[in-house]
């Protein structure tokens, strides 16, 4: 039997990381994850790109847009929503996660789910700690690399 598998290195790959600039306390941490997974992958500081948007509604049209270019191997997204006392999360959190799933089907483009959905800023902060085993940008760039990698080696074959 054949077994198909990524791996973490991502010398070749080009990657870009898309944050949101709300919550910027906790995203930057996501950030920081994100990018010691990359470069510990071997991805060069060359071939990462970081784009701002302003908040996790505008996440999945920044990461439409650049999967559509065709010049990224994957995209990590990374933002924070926190649940208020309004509706407004349900709506940003689903249709941010929505969005970017449906660009990564469209694209055939690994996307990175690295958004934390919390219900209060210590869940979020908890999530994003600076030790890769609780930073969710360190997750969804490791899960991007092994994504890309997977792609390159089912398209191989």
């Amino acid at each position: 039997m054949q077994t198909l598998q990524g791996e973490f290195e991502g010398r070749d790959l080009k990657i870009a990381i898309v944050s949101t600039r709300w919550n910027d306390d906790i995203v930057d941490r996501l950030v920081d994850g994100a990018v010691d997974v990359l470069t510990d992958c071997g991805v060069s500081d060359d071939d990462l790109t970081l784009v701002k948007v302003p908040g996790a509604f505008e996440l999945p049209l920044a990461v439409d847009r650049l999967a559509d270019s065709g010049d990224y191997d994957g995209i990590v997204a990374l933002g924070a929503v926190i649940r208020g006392g309004t509706p407004h999360f349900d709506y940003v959190a689903g249709e941010c996660a929505r969005g970017l799933s449906a660009t990564a089907l469209e694209y055939g483009v690994p996307v990175g789910f690295g958004v934390i959905t919390a219900d209060n800023a210590e869940q979020a902060d908890a999530r994003a700690q600076p030790d890769e085993d609780h930073n969710k940008g360190a997750e969804a760039a490791s899960a991007v690399v092994e994504m890309a990698t997977l792609l390159r080696a089912i398209e191989g074959n």
